[in-house]
Parts: C-alpha cells; sequence; structure tokens
C-alpha cells in the first residue's frame, strides 16, 4: 500500500521539507537516493505518473544508474520526457562522463584492457547501433584521445584503415586501440571482426603505430579482448 501510494504521489502533495529538492538544499544530496537525484533533475513527472515514479521507471529500465550514460533523446521522448527535461537530464549525464574522462589521462591505466573497457563503458552503454572507433595512446599509454569513426549498421568495408592510422599521426599517437559495439549485447567478435582487426594489424606495421587492441563491447559490462584471444 505504502509503494502503491508512494507511486501516484505528487511531489507537490509531499511535505516540503520531504520534497527531494529541497532536502537536497536542506540536507545535501548526498542524503537522496539515486531516484530522488534523478527527479531534481526530472523537475516533474507525467499524465498519470509523478516524477519520483518516472524516476524509478527510468532507473529500472537501465539497470539503476551505471545504465543511465547509454540514455539518448528517443529513449526519454518514449518515456515521455519533455524536450527541456530531456535536454537537463542529458546534458548532466554528458558533465559526469566528462569529469570521468577527465581524471584518465592522470592515472595512466590505460595499458590493461579492463581500464579501456571501463573508460569506454562511461560513454558507449546500451547503444542501439553499433559505433567503430579508435583510442589514441602514446608511448607510456597514456590516453590521448578517441574518436567515432562509425555509427549505425556496420560494414566493416565502410571503415577504411588509412583513416585511423591519418588520425593516429596528427594526434601524435604511438599506439592505436581499436573499439566497437554489439548493439546485440554479446561481445563474441565475428569473422569480419577478426579479419578487419588483421587487416589494421597490418596498416598499423607499415607506418610503425602499435595496434594494442581491438576490443568488442557488450551490455553489463562484459567485453572481448581480441589481443588476448590472439586474434593476430
Amino acid at each position: 500500500m505504502q509503494a502503491l501510494d508512494e507511486a501516484v504521489a505528487t511531489i507537490q502533495e509531499m511535505a516540503r521539507d520531504e520534497r527531494p529538492r529541497e532536502r537536497l538544499l536542506r540536507h545535501g544530496s548526498e542524503t537522496l537516493s539515486d531516484g530522488e537525484l534523478l527527479a531534481v533533475l526530472l523537475r516533474t513527472g507525467r499524465r498519470g505518473l509523478s516524477v519520483l515514479a518516472l524516476a524509478r521507471q527510468l532507473l529500472e529500465e537501465w539497470g539503476g544508474l551505471t545504465g543511465l550514460p547509454g540514455l539518448q533523446y528517443s529513449d526519454l521522448r518514449r518515456q515521455g520526457v519533455g524536450e527541456a527535461k530531456a535536454a537537463s537530464l542529458l546534458a548532466a549525464l554528458e558533465i559526469g562522463r566528462r569529469l570521468a574522462r577527465e581524471e584518465l589521462p592522470q592515472r595512466q591505466l590505460m595499458s590493461r584492457p579492463s581500464s579501456v573497457a571501463n573508460y569506454l563503458s562511461l560513454r558507449y552503454r546500451r547503444r542501439d547501433q553499433e559505433v567503430m572507433g579508435a583510442v589514441f595512446l602514446d608511448t607510456r599509454h597514456r590516453l590521448l584521445g578517441e574518436r567515432d569513426f562509425f555509427r549505425g549498421t556496420l560494414r566493416r568495408a565502410s571503415v577504411e584503415p588509412r583513416a585511423i592510422l591519418k588520425e593516429a599521426l596528427l594526434r601524435g599517437a604511438a599506439g592505436v586501440l581499436l573499439f566497437h559495439t554489439h548493439p546485440s549485447g554479446d561481445p563474441t567478435p565475428s569473422t569480419e571482426d577478426l579479419l578487419f582487426t588483421r587487416r589494421m594489424a597490418k596498416a598499423c606495421d607499415v607506418i610503425g603505430v602499435h595496434l594494442v587492441d581491438h576490443l568488442v563491447l557488450g551490455d553489463g559490462g562484459r567485453w572481448v579482448s581480441l589481443r588476448q584471444r590472439s586474434a593476430w
């Protein structure tokens, strides 16, 4: 009964001191639950659904806070979230991603596949389109940057090694780490993935750039390293 009452209640019906925004200002953001923090960003619910219930629904559908970085505008619109609220939430998520990425070059942790996979998951979680890109590293495996080279229904022929290597040379990169997502959620590499990786490795050898790895990203934090599988 309590859960039902909470689901249908509106922020206006709550005691003022119990409203998420007021509690945040009075007691600090750390006192709010994940749902309450999300409700503060959303500000209002939609017809028939309070903002707290909407926040909880989003968290349940996307697997909690860790899934929210994968939210896109179309996902929010399907949930009935208006343009202004969607823009505010997406901006907040992007700020969080950039803050997390800002610290990474100082840590020098990019030599381990798990570190790179965790880094990439901040940006590419639960994409409904395949994304192919590359991470560029210096001689000490510190991050120089990354770039997407393709989004959509991927045909490896549409991603040329020379475009990736040109970017590597422009950035002065000593190493390149390829990555792509599998929207199916299964990170098992395909035969096409293996062939493209071998082709890329040969191209890297020609110009003296090290192909560090090729990571296939799935859902739920799953990923596969083609180097660990001795793919080339």
